[in-house]
């Protein structure tokens, strides 16, 4: 009987302490977001401070090929305009991208990529034109090549509002329900493109 009173305690302290993760590195749970910041300068900074300090991961900005604005100035709302999936943009190259993702996890930060997987530019971004990546696009047609999408890929326009844009933003129906508001032009997802 003492056997197995002391058999059941060894079992009941095995599963007690099986409960913890003994591990060697430091508990990390705090992600910061480097919003606009370029691919090297991202490496590097996971490399010389948020490995040292215990930082968890890092959010980027969207990697993706985008629509470039010039007025007003390259504002920061041109990287959710996106034209195609290549990692083209104003933060760097494909290589760079792949080279940050490597070294941050080396040093045991995570990327965080912040996606935008659902819809293209605004339909008034016009024909005729090209992404930061040199990839052509045509808005009003909902003409994508680089990724391909065509018109056919897309949702039907159903802004209620007679602008055809937000009207007011304390709507939560123009805001949040009726998507192609402002004109974004927005990707069928249940039909398995994405």
């Amino acid at each position: 009987m003492r056997n197995i009173v002391l058999l059941f305690l060894l079992v009941a302290f095995g599963l007690y302490w099986t409960q913890y993760k003994l591990s060697p590195k430091p508990i990390r749970t705090s992600i910061v977001h480097l919003f606009e910041w370029h691919w090297i300068d991202i490496a590097l900074e996971c490399e010389r401070y948020l490995s040292q300090h215990g930082f968890a991961g890092v959010q980027v900005s969207p990697p993706n090929e985008n629509l470039v604005i010039m007025n007003p100035w390259r504002p920061w709302w041109e990287r959710y305009q996106p034209v195609s999936y290549k990692l083209c943009s104003r933060s760097g190259n494909e290589s760079e991208f792949r080279d940050m993702v490597t070294r941050c996890n080396n040093v045991g930060v995570h990327i965080y990529v912040d996606a935008v997987f659902n819809h293209m530019l605004n339909s008034a971004a016009g024909f005729g034109n090209y992404g930061i990546c040199n990839s052509y696009f045509n808005a009003e047609q909902h003409d994508f090549p680089s990724v391909p999408y065509s018109r056919f890929d897309f949702n039907d326009p159903i802004c209620k509002t007679p602008s055809g844009d937000i009207e007011n933003y304390s709507d939560p129906i123009q805001v949040d329900f009726d998507v192609s508001c402002g004109g974004i032009s927005f990707i069928i997802t249940s039909a398995g493109l994405l």
